[in-house]
């Protein structure tokens, strides 16, 4: 028999049998993710996201974004998995639920007025993430591949890699939705240089219909349309924001403080879940709401220590005491002795970005009587405050 047929044959028995290690690597990894408690793994390719930095680039030339970075400051970083690993084949897409219930009132519950936390930041789901990651990563390391976990930074879309894995489809409201588990979840990658074989050949394609619950809901119109948001509408962006907190927004606030789910509790999927399938207790020490007079009591290393977990915009206490008080505005009653003592300390904070929401607060609560501290304040931050002074709530 020629030797060549016979080469060949080796050499495609050689390649058959790499593929199925690596598709029984998979495998492993699969399950172990299973192993350490995620709802959802998946695996893709690592090629680059072309179509998602194409909108990237096109939303941020449009000014959508904001201001926002994380992604959108280095498009070609983020949807390029070979610069978070140089020689990356693969990525490990996972999952984590946050659908939880508040925990039961604890002893220490705080008196209101209290504000509202986005529910993903009660507790520190990404830890848990970030962890099973790291750890699917030393199975992969003991067969000699590298990875890197890429969670909740803005090296890599996590949604995009999430979606192309075959683990849900892009909803309208731009979260990613999982087949009968809804949106509430964590997303994370691992990228590594193991060619493991991709779990889904093609993405789910779009399973909202014609609902559009979540774009009429918003309490600002930020989803201007189906998948797309404008940032400088969206309150749980503007918490994070720079600057002062615009005025045309603050009402809308209500009582939030960090984050926003409004598109995520009208979401049917969401709600046929929970109606199936009620969520489980959050930990005692879930964090579902957040005193707002002892809130602003605090002293900066305080505030930043106690909310570190949050996004708080270049590490200043200002922008946490900023928000406290325009939910404090909406939710406060102006006859509580803690709330206008609050106020108006915060009237003669040295921040001038502090007083100037404090002016507001003041008005808001109808506590006219206190802005006789600003008075002469040269402030002008305070002086355009002074100028546009909300309707009180009280009439």
């Amino acid at each position: 028999m020629p030797a060549a047929p016979t080469a060949g044959r080796a050499v495609e028995a050689a390649a058959g049998d790499d593929h199925d290690a690596m598709r029984d690597l998979r495998d492993d990894v699969l399950a172990r993710g299973a192993e350490l408690g995620l709802d959802a793994v998946g695996v893709t390719t690592a090629e680059p996201f072309a179509d998602t930095r194409r909108t990237l680039d096109q939303r941020k030339a449009q000014g959508l974004h904001g201001g926002m970075a994380f992604t959108y400051r280095n498009p070609a970083r983020s949807t390029e998995p070979q610069r978070s690993l140089d020689g990356a084949k693969a990525i490990v897409v996972a999952a984590r639920s946050y659908r939880r219930e508040p925990p039961p009132a604890a002893a220490n519950e705080p008196v209101p007025p209290t504000a509202r936390v986005a529910r993903y930041s009660w507790e520190d789901h990404y830890a848990h993430l970030r962890d099973a990651l790291a750890r699917i990563g030393e199975r992969l390391a003991a067969d000699g591949w590298r990875s890197k976990v890429v969670v909740d930074d803005n090296a890599l879309v996590d949604r995009a890699a999430a979606h192309r894995a075959g683990i849900g489809w892009y909803g309208k409201n731009t979260n990613l939705l999982l087949p009968n588990a809804g949106s509430w979840f964590v997303l994370g990658s691992l990228v590594t240089d193991a060619p493991l074989p991709p779990t889904a050949l093609e993405p789910i394609g779009e399973g909202c219909g014609a609902c559009d619950r979540c774009l009429v809901s918003c309490p600002t119109g930020a989803l201007v349309a189906p998948g797309v948001l404008d940032a400088r509408r969206c309150l749980a962006w503007l918490l994070q924001a720079t600057g002062a907190f615009p005025r045309e927004y603050r009402e809308a606030l209500g009582g939030r403080i960090y984050g926003c789910d409004d598109c995520q509790e009208v979401c049917p999927p969401n709600r046929m879940l929970d109606r199936k399938l009620p969520p489980p207790r959050a930990s005692a020490d879930a964090q579902p709401w957040v005193d707002l007079v002892a809130m602003l009591a605090m002293g900066d290393d305080e505030l930043l220590a106690t909310f570190g977990r949050w996004y708080v915009p270049r590490r200043e206490a200002r922008y946490l005491r900023r928000n406290a008080l325009v939910a404090l505005g909406n939710v406060g009653d102006a006859r509580d002795g803690r709330v206008v003592a609050a106020v108006a300390a915060a009237l003669a904070h040295d921040d001038p970005l502090v007083r100037a929401h404090a002016v507001w607060a003041a008005a808001r609560l109808g506590r006219h009587d206190l802005l006789t501290a600003v008075e002469a304040d040269r402030s002008s931050e305070v002086a355009a405050e002074l100028c546009a002074l909300p309707p009180s709530r009280t009439r």
